[in-house]
């Protein structure tokens, strides 16, 4: 049986911070699926096939990273894939009581699966997507906040 994680996001875009936490997860298992959330509540910069090439360029250094997208549950996905922990990453104290109470419900309709909380890098804490888009769009340098890939798309997306 593989040892497979999922790590679910938005990634609109992907950042430093998320680029840092797949380097340090993909040692630890035999393949991590970088899941790309279709969340309605959210407006996207990108679309969902514009953030996988985005997140597939940015880690095609790891050969056991692979990059899709689901719209449901994280833990239908997973059954389905055969995938045992979720792997989420905890910037602040906010992102800690948001995240246990994700990984509880998890837990509560699909008992075997484990949640896994990574802390953040200190050097990308305070790295969110939703500030990388508002430094964006009022001009913001995004050197070091996500992976020049990246910068080029924003920019490319920002002129129109």
């Amino acid at each position: 049986m593989s040892n497979i994680a999922v790590y679910p996001g938005s990634f609109d875009p992907i950042t430093m911070g998320h680029v840092d936490l797949i380097n340090r997860i993909s040692p630890l298992y035999d393949q991590v699926i970088v899941l790309i959330a279709k969340s309605s509540q959210k407006q996207a910069m990108f679309n969902l096939d514009e953030r996988k090439i985005l997140i597939e360029k940015s880690l095609s250094h790891l050969k056991n990273v692979k990059v899709d997208f689901f719209e449901g549950l994280t833990t239908e996905y997973m059954k389905k894939n055969k995938a045992q922990v979720i792997v989420r990453g905890l910037r602040a104290v906010v992102d800690f009581e948001y995240e246990m109470t994700m990984a509880n419900m998890n837990k509560k309709i699909a008992p075997h699966i484990e949640t896994l909380l990574m802390f953040a890098s200190p050097e990308y804490y305070y790295i969110s997507s939703r500030g990388v888009k508002e430094l964006a769009v009022n001009g913001g340098a995004l050197d070091g906040l996500v992976p020049e890939v990246v910068v080029e798309a924003m920019a490319k997306k920002l002129k129109g």
